[in-house]
């Protein structure tokens, strides 16, 4: 792999993970690992251009139909392909065509770009996740079949025992928090072939004395209440969180994708703001 790479553009594709969520900002909109990475490159690289099209909610399906073409045609250096997992943490769900649209997937978007980025998605402890674990580990033995059969890189972030602590994780307990973001894109910048700015990213955070018992029901209670019967109510009824949404660098009302660059595009260094390019 080559050192310290310099690739000029990034497109993100995929579900809540690469949207963002739940590293919120000020204003209301999430950054994430996705938007942390393209910072990172567009400081080694003047005239960067990123877009991510990735929507909270999406099954590989509607990624298939929806943001795999986009991403194919916008001739990227690298893209990032996270998707599936909602499929697997369904009611019902029929693995064998997962597996087959996560292969559509890949093998549009290979030629379309210089490196694609698959990842084993990280998992969190805890009992909700449990019974559909065997599901993800499946997904996961299938995206690791995939990038050796078409020389895609995988993150493996599943194993990586830091990203399954319940501290890195969101109060809803499925989105990872602004520190697990941070290092869901140092692991990603480290896979590209760049030189850590943190080497111990998948060191298990230090040990501290949990909650007691009565702060552990109300958080129960609380997460039960705000985010678990809202999620089953949503699975039931077919209805999904990215419902009528598009990916921040998507124009609905042009029906094409943008690419976003920094606003001092012409010279390397720390990104402070970013502007829309491409229409």
């Amino acid at each position: 792999m080559q050192t310290n790479p310099t690739h000029t553009s990034l497109v993100a594709i995929g579900d809540s993970f690469t949207e963002g969520m739940s590293d919120l900002l000020p204003d209301g909109s999430y950054r994430g690992w996705a938007d942390l990475l393209a910072a990172r490159m567009a400081a080694r690289a003047p005239g960067f251009r990123y877009a991510n099209l990735a929507v909270r909610g999406k099954l590989i399906g509607q990624i298939v139909e929806e943001q795999v073409p986009v991403a194919a045609a916008m001739g990227a250096d690298v893209i990032t392909l996270v998707g599936g997992l909602n499929d697997t943490l369904r009611p019902k769900c029929d693995m064998v065509h997962v597996k087959d649209l996560l292969t559509e997937a890949v093998e549009r978007l290979t030629p379309a770009c210089k490196e694609l980025v698959l990842m084993r998605s990280p998992g969190r402890q805890g009992p909700v996740l449990e019974r559909f674990r065997p599901r993800m580990e499946e997904l996961f033995v299938h995206v690791e079949e995939l990038a050796r059969r078409h020389g895609a890189l995988v993150v493996d972030l599943y194993g990586a025992a830091s990203l399954s602590d319940p501290r890195l994780w969101d109060v809803d307990r499925l989105h990872l928090s602004a520190e697990g973001h941070r290092r869901v894109a140092e692991a990603v910048w480290q896979s590209l072939g760049h030189d850590p700015e943190d080497t111990e990213w998948h060191t298990p955070m230090p040990a501290t004395l949990p909650p007691g018992w009565a702060a552990r029901r109300v958080a129960d209670a609380r997460f039960a209440r705000q985010h678990l019967l809202p999620w089953i109510g949503r699975r039931l009824t077919g209805r999904s969180s990215g419902d009528g949404r598009s990916g921040a660098h998507f124009s609905a009302e042009l029906g094409k994708a943008f690419w976003v660059t920094p606003v001092d595009h012409t010279n390397p260094g720390p990104v402070t703001d970013w502007r829309q390019v491409g229409h």
